[in-house]
């Protein structure tokens, strides 16, 4: 078999999806993002960890427009992010987002809030968007509550349900935003594991988080953080042996204590 005829089982695994150059974020005096470069690559699960107020959530949050920036450019599959209106609703079909609170619609069932966004925004029919709706719930492990409300579900069920609802719109590149931190012990797992399993089926991810572990065994790359900029990036096993900044390394110390 040819590179050629072999090249679809991983069609266009290695080019670059989500690009920021020279990024610039201020909150008032607060130089939140400070000439920050990254490149995310399809198929890659990118890490970001780093002390509170580094800036990782904000990086996060520019990727879908969430926070505009103030200078430099970001791309999603070539095209620079859109300012407003109909296109930047168009991008964020394109980037899940999963945030450490569920946001789930408390008033529509588990099935309704996972249908909702490919029937509104991708203009699916109702039959075919609950058709796919069950099958994520079921992949997430959730698929027996369909019926039920938010408010009937756990955490770490709740947070598996919105998972299933950012895959729903089949989009480009999932952004995590410490998704189990508001979690009980016992629900991370669950939530990780469906996380770990998405990494293995080659979706592309940019994941904040304070799980060591899910860094360890599920990223490509880690990308430490500190006062806004990116202190260093590299494969985990490399970060966490050897780190080569005296931040990731105090950092490592306080954590890995633990």
């Amino acid at each position: 078999m040819t590179a050629q005829e072999s090249a679809p089982a991983s069609a266009g695994r290695g080019e670059p999806l989500v690009v920021l150059e020279d990024v610039q974020k201020h909150f008032g005096q607060l130089h939140a993002l400070k000439d920050i470069d990254l490149t995310v690559t399809r198929g890659e699960v990118v890490v970001v960890i780093g002390p509170s107020g580094s800036g990782k959530s904000t990086l996060c949050r520019t990727i879908n427009r969430l926070e505009t920036i103030d200078e430099g450019t970001i791309t999603l599959d070539g095209q620079p992010l859109p300012q407003e209106g109909k296109e930047l609703a168009a991008l964020r079909a394109e980037v899940g987002m999963v945030f450490q609170s569920f946001n789930l619609f408390a008033h529509k069932t588990i099935l309704e809030n996972v249908t909702l966004g490919p029937i509104k925004v991708r203009g699916m029919k109702k039959d075919a968007a609950e058709k796919k709706a069950r099958e994520l719930l079921d992949r997430v492990g959730v698929g027996h509550q369909a019926e039920k409300y938010p408010a009937q579900l756990s955490g770490g069920q709740q947070q598996r349900v919105a998972i299933a609802r950012a895959l729903a719109m089949e989009p480009k590149v999932m952004l995590f935003d410490e998704p189990t931190s508001a979690l009980d012990p016992e629900m991370i797992k669950e939530v990780l594991d469906v996380m770990v399993s998405l990494a293995e089926q080659g979706m592309t991810m940019v994941v904040v988080t304070h799980e060591m572990g899910f860094a360890r065994t599920a990223a490509d790359r880690v990308v430490f953080m500190a006062d806004g900029a990116i202190v260093e990036e590299n494969t985990p096993e490399e970060f966490f042996t050897n780190p080569s900044s005296d931040r990731a390394k105090d950092f490592l110390g306080k954590i890995l204590k633990h």
